[in-house]
């Protein structure tokens, strides 16, 4: 019961400061923006949102699978897009999607369809830890890009942060470079250790870790993180080219990260208001007007809510076995 009234306080919470933002943008300016989108640049937009989760449902299968998870592609692209529609409709943002990952990760690894069932420790484990670090190394890629975007917006943000530019250009470089190191910071740190001595909860990663191929699987990682970042940066700026907002690629690079971070924050249902706050902040010093800016975000949001309809379709429609169950029936 408790659990339920604070999902409802959420979402009816992230309904009340979306009102609030498009009142404070000008309603008839925001609704003028979007009746002459471009139809064009928004189904360009979209292909670019699908393909970005098309992407990140391939590098959390490369991830499970590096943990021991026998997790097929396809399967896994059902789930992601499963978990969009789960993020969509239930409060907590990427939450509830996150959490529908990790549990159907966990019955397959344990499934007697699997080449090797998995024990329910180790399979737990592993499960949570591909979620977990799948969602991770999105943050990071996306706070690396985004301290880029800075950098090479920083004659535009400096005077906002009353900064120099040069002040915000070494700040942000010296930022985003030891913000890349940390997992590969990480990464050595459990390869110096025994495996054996971490506790359960980690001791898929720990053992992965000390694979041979762990360098191989941290590039693919980064690379994987890298394009979805980018095909996310595509989907915003092509929404922004819908409504005629033009502004430099490294604008976008820039704003994504507050627009992205703050949309995945769970005191809202799927981002609303938090992510169309966020748009007007960081696309304000780039002259962008804030009817045109929370309309960047909504139609960022609606290509969400595709991709939720389809995930929702997709519900029910079970993955073939790789072979026959062999239990007496």
């Amino acid at each position: 019961m408790i659990g339920s009234r604070k999902a409802w306080l959420k979402g009816l919470g992230g309904l009340a400061l979306l009102a609030l933002v498009a009142y404070l943008a000008d309603p008839a300016a925001l609704l003028l923006r979007l009746r002459a989108a471009d139809a064009r640049w928004l189904l360009l937009g979209l292909m670019a949102s699908i393909a970005s989760n098309m992407a990140s449902a391939w590098r959390w299968h490369a991830l499970a699978q590096w943990l021991g998870l026998p997790m097929r592609r396809m399967d896994a692209l059902r789930w992601y897009f499963q978990a969009i529609g789960l993020n969509v409709l239930l409060p907590g943002a990427v939450v509830g999607g996150d959490v529908y990952r990790a549990m159907v990760a966990f019955s397959t690894a344990q499934s007697v369809a699997a080449p090797a069932p998995m024990h329910a420790v180790h399979a737990k484990a592993a499960a949570s830890l591909s979620v977990l670090f799948d969602r991770l190394s999105g943050v990071w890629m996306l706070c690396a890009m985004g301290a880029c975007g800075a950098a090479a917006s920083a004659s535009v943000l400096a005077p906002a942060l009353h900064m120099t530019p040069n002040a915000l250009v070494m700040a942000a470089c010296a930022g985003g470079l030891v913000w890349l190191c940390l997992p590969w910071a990480l990464l050595v740190w459990l390869r110096k250790r025994d495996p054996s001595a971490f506790p359960a909860w980690i001791a898929p990663l720990a053992y992965a870790a000390a694979r041979p191929d762990a360098i191989h699987q941290g590039l693919v990682q980064a690379l994987a993180s890298a394009l979805v970042q980018c095909l996310s940066a595509a989907a915003l700026a092509l929404g922004g080219l819908a409504l005629g907002v033009d502004v430099p690629a490294a604008a976008w690079a820039f704003a994504m990260a507050p627009i992205f971070l703050l949309a995945a924050l769970p005191v809202s249902v799927g981002g609303w208001g938090t992510r169309e706050a966020a748009s007007i902040a960081a696309l304000a010093p780039f002259g962008v007007p804030a009817a045109a800016a929370v309309g960047v975000a909504l139609i960022y949001g609606a290509y969400a809510l595709a991709q939720g309809a389809l995930g929702a379709l997709a519900f029910g429609l079970p993955g073939k076995s790789r072979q026959k169950d062999p239990r007496p029936r």
